[in-house]
């Protein structure tokens, strides 16, 4: 199997997925605007995000992939099956029990979370309800991702990488069609949001079944491949939740900040998204199950060249995302969501935490390459220190940019600590001999830095003033945007071409 395809096809997937999530948040914007209820909202959803990226995608894809490949690699299809079914009933059972805990606690989540939101009453009861419909999610997404984590591991890439269009069609769908039929209007996302969750699920349990894993949920407290999952979801689950605690101070930081902070940091938030699903998420998931065999077949060689791989692909990728978000941050905004109730000032707003992300966003993205070469040997410690550090420092950044930047300046914390993450992931892999670069690397910077500033100078010249960009109606935004992303994307690859680098060099077999 190429894995240039498979990252192709991936992240084509994940492009469909993200185009979507434009749509639906240009859906939110013009119904719902940016003030109360959408932070209200935002908050509220970002609880069940939290929890999401720490027992589903984040600790448990980290614990659970290694040692299912490990199954499948060196044991027998019964003890593949044992283990799957184990493990489904350890997850079902321990999430209900968060998910009724975060139905009866939503108040006390809610005081820790957003304190700022206490000063308004009505603001803060409304984001309790929301986060009671919205907390049973974490049950339905952490099934849904198992199954992709079987799929994944069976080398079966695409239906996971599509199925997380169907919450951004439920967003859509409940926005534009139901929003009348619910008092407040808002709480239409809070059911479009389970009602994603489910369909989500249920859509993958045929292809689940195609390979032969769907699981049994069974119990057994003492089944030895399911207590070394919940061994590694341990420190997986600190290692994620450091992650997630930078985000979540941002938020009460957000809160305490002027009405629609925390609607502009999510904007931006997804705009950064955007690159970091397509590249990060998507390598990230095709690395995981082919490190993990590379690791259980003692290939140490092939181990490094994959990661190696990874590392040049993420460089080439980012870094004009990265430029191009920076350059394009309020052409981008305006375009996508400057529409109905969300005015020209939230979209300068927005406009400002983009371009902040933008800083760190090869940082964001090369942690979800290095971090596997870790995890795919069962070693999970490593990148949790590593964390902390960063959280550290991402908190002494807030400290320094909050008072000047604002909002901004939080979002300017969070991509400066993701790249001291990155750099000390890279010298640990480097110092224990994990990583050895392969030769190369000189020419290969070298036509990247060139082929990054002859893009930068197209996108600087051509985007234009602001000012032409919110007199200009869609049609003309749309447009202009995607002639610049074209134009932009054209002159990097044959910059790079003249330089000897294409992406033909970048074909590679998977394990």
């Amino acid at each position: 199997m190429n894995l240039l395809k498979v990252l192709a096809r991936v992240g084509s997937m994940t492009l469909i997925s993200r185009l979507l999530g434009f749509v639906r948040d240009a859906v939110i914007a013009r119904v719902f605007g940016a003030g109360l209820v959408t932070d209200a909202f935002f908050v509220a959803f970002k609880i069940p995000n939290f929890l999401r990226r720490i027992f589903a995608e984040g600790a448990f894809s980290q614990a659970f992939v290694p040692i299912l490949a490990e199954y499948r690699n060196r044991r027998g299809e019964d003890e593949t099956r044992s283990l799957v079914d184990h493990v489904a009933g350890m997850l079902a059972l321990s999430l209900s029990i968060v998910s009724i805990l975060g139905v009866l606690l939503a108040p006390l989540i809610i005081y820790i979370n957003a304190p700022g939101f206490v000063s308004n009453p009505h603001k803060f009861e409304l984001t309790v309800s929301l986060v009671r419909v919205t907390i049973p999610y974490i049950l339905l997404i952490s099934l849904s991702s198992l199954l992709g984590g079987i799929l994944n591991t069976c080398n079966q890439f695409t239906i996971p990488a599509i199925t997380p269009t169907l919450l951004n069609l439920s967003f859509i769908a409940f926005s534009l069609l139901f929003a009348n039929l619910f008092h407040p209007s808002i709480m239409a996302l809070a059911w479009a949001v389970i009602f994603g969750g489910v369909i989500q699920f249920l859509f993958q349990i045929p292809f689940v079944r195609h390979v032969g894993l769907m699981p049994k949920f069974r119990l057994d407290w003492h089944h030895s491949g399911m207590r070394r999952v919940m061994r590694q979801m341990g420190p997986a689950i600190f290692g994620v939740s450091v992650a997630q605690i930078s985000i979540l101070i941002n938020t009460i930081l957000a809160s305490f900040l002027v009405t629609g902070s925390v609607s502009w940091l999510y904007y931006a938030d997804r705009l950064m998204e955007f690159p970091t699903g397509v590249m990060g998420v998507a390598l990230g998931t095709i690395l995981l199950p082919n490190l993990s065999k590379h690791y259980s077949d003692d290939s140490h060689e092939a181990y490094s060249d994959l990661l190696d791989w990874g590392i040049r692909l993420t460089l080439l990728l980012s870094l004009p995302a990265a430029i191009s978000l920076a350059i394009l941050s309020k052409p981008l905004v305006i375009s996508l969501f400057q529409y109905g109730h969300f005015n020209a000032f939230d979209a300068m707003m927005s406009a400002r935490a983009v371009l902040a992300y933008s800083i760190g966003l090869s940082g964001l993205i090369m942690i979800k390459v290095l971090a596997p070469g870790f995890y795919a040997r069962q070693d999970i410690r490593t990148p949790v220190r590593i964390a902390i550090v960063s959280l550290l420092f991402t908190q002494f950044f807030n400290l320094i940019f909050i008072w000047q930047l604002k909002h901004a300046g939080l979002a300017l914390s969070i991509g400066l600590g993701a790249c001291i993450n990155a750099t000390l992931l890279y010298r640990v892999l480097i110092k224990r001999g994990i990583y050895v670069p392969k030769p190369g690397w000189g020419r290969f910077l070298t036509a990247v830095s060139a082929a990054l500033a002859v893009m930068g100078l197209f996108l600087w010249f051509a985007s234009g003033p602001a000012s032409r960009w919110i007199d200009s109606d869609v049609v003309w935004r749309l447009g202009h945007l995607g002639f610049l992303v074209v134009g932009g994307a054209v002159l990097y690859f044959i910059t790079l071409g003249l330089f000897g680098v294409n992406l033909s060099h970048f074909i590679k077999r998977s394990a």
